[in-house]
């Protein structure tokens, strides 16, 4: 599924500062998102769950990045690789909201 293989593997290539995307990186993104579902088990999904995007993401990504050092085509190094993606994913930040105002005000 696209939506749990790409996300990461754009956030490592930007994470890595990869020069371009390999096939290993491509590979690596692959294996990563298989190897979170556990296949022994009967009626076991093959792709990890939706709703725990934001975590597989991480961890494809930090498998691109560690492809993209062994391929020779990164540009950024990190001694904890897991960090650095930690660090470059975007996270939500909302204002509140308060729908008791919103409706008096008529919005």
């Amino acid at each position: 599924n696209n939506a749990l293989l790409y996300p990461g593997l754009g956030l490592g290539t930007i994470v890595s500062g990869a020069s371009r995307v390999t096939d290993a990186m491509l590979l690596a993104a692959a294996k990563a998102v298989a190897g979170q579902v556990d296949v022994s088990v009967a009626g076991a999904s093959l792709l990890p769950p939706v709703e725990d995007l934001r975590a597989s993401s991480a961890i494809v990504a930090a498998a691109v990045a560690r492809a993209a050092v062994d391929e020779g085509v990164a540009t950024k190094f990190h001694d904890d690789v897991d960090a650095a993606v930690h660090e470059a994913m975007w996270t939500p930040e909302y204002s509140p909201f308060d729908v008791d105002n919103d409706e008096e005000a008529g919005r």
